[in-house]
């Protein structure tokens, strides 16, 4: 098979194309054909940072495709099924072989690119929100880098729970964008001091819940907060260290928790959790945005692409 590979860590130009050894249907798992790859931002940081645990390595948690054979041990998936599949790599290519328990049945005729980019991000979102950030209705949220998948993903379900949704984004653009999909107050980081205009629009109480994917704005966060708010840190796509002094959190009696799907994925509770998002987004019930689509081969175009911070929603690679 064809695949996207790197031997070293490094920048987006470590990628190659070239073919590889088929990987193999476990007696509990199931091998796909491939016709989505949804890149996450882990996708990124692991090709930047985690040393490769084989050479020649397959980078990337999610892709979706049809089901090519299905070990002895699975009963309730089948060969020529539709799913979208999560592992810790090997999204990056033709074939995938995974776990039957980290693979999802499709509804009849959904969109293959959508599927791939649901898993994580609507699982990521959901688990920041509800399991994690206890949002109620009536409550207020901050989503930080609104624009990522995961912001999208937390817009929609924080919407529909009932909640008032504030969103930061670095360009006029993709705050009109993020107005449309449920946004009430946009705000501008790039132009606008967002702690001054949480505080502003909320008229100095803060916000209940900050759901916050960059990492080095934790202190500002801290700051939107109201009275026992919460802050939520899902992932470090700000890249440089921080530091945290946890008195910072005690004149409003808050909290802060750090929340990584992986830990909780093997549960019922957030297998059934992401089947339901599938299902809602092929009954047009949630929306999944695709910023552009690369050819597998393009691999190192598309992760560079991300790493401009160019995109508006998920960058998906086909082979």
């Amino acid at each position: 098979m064809k695949a996207a590979v790197y031997r070293e860590n490094g920048p987006p130009s470590v990628f190659s194309y070239e073919d590889i050894a088929d990987p193999s249907c476990e007696p509990n798992g199931v091998l796909i054909r491939v016709e989505a790859i949804s890149i996450e931002g882990g996708d990124t940081l692991s090709r930047l940072a985690f040393p490769p645990v084989q050479r020649p390595h397959i980078v990337g948690y999610q892709a979706a495709g049809e089901i090519l054979e299905v070990g002895r041990e699975v009963s309730h998936l089948r060969a020529g099924q539709k799913v979208t599949t999560v592992n810790s790599n090997g999204s990056h290519a033709e074939l995938r072989a995974v776990a039957a328990r980290n693979a999802w049945p499709l509804p009849a005729g959904m969109n293959i690119q959508h599927a791939a980019a649901i898993p994580i991000p609507f699982g990521t979102a959901d688990e920041c929100l509800f399991e994690f950030g206890q949002l109620e209705p009536g409550q207020s949220v901050l989503i930080q880098g609104a624009g990522g998948a995961v912001g999208l993903a937390a817009i929609q379900l924080a919407k529909r729970a009932g909640a008032v949704v504030f969103a930061t984004a670095s360009t006029d653009d993709k705050l009109a964008r993020l107005k449309a999909i449920g946004v009430d107050h946009a705000i501008n980081y790039k132009t606008q001091d967002f702690v001054k205009e949480v505080r502003r629009l909320t008229h100095d109480k803060g916000v209940d819940l900050v759901v916050d994917p960059v990492g080095t704005t934790v202190r500002q966060s801290i700051a939107c907060l109201a009275l026992r708010g919460r802050v939520i840190v899902v992932g470090r796509a700000g890249r440089e260290p921080f530091s945290l002094d946890p008195s910072m959190l005690m004149p409003g009696n808050q909290s802060i928790t750090g929340v990584w799907l992986g830990a909780e994925m093997a549960s019922d509770r957030v297998h059934d959790m992401i089947q339901r998002h599938i299902n809602d987004v092929a009954a047009g019930k949630l929306q999944v945005v695709i910023d552009s689509t690369f050819p597998l081969r393009d691999a190192a175009k598309a992760h560079q692409h991300i790493e401009n911070r160019q995109a508006f929603g998920r960058v998906v690679l086909i082979p």
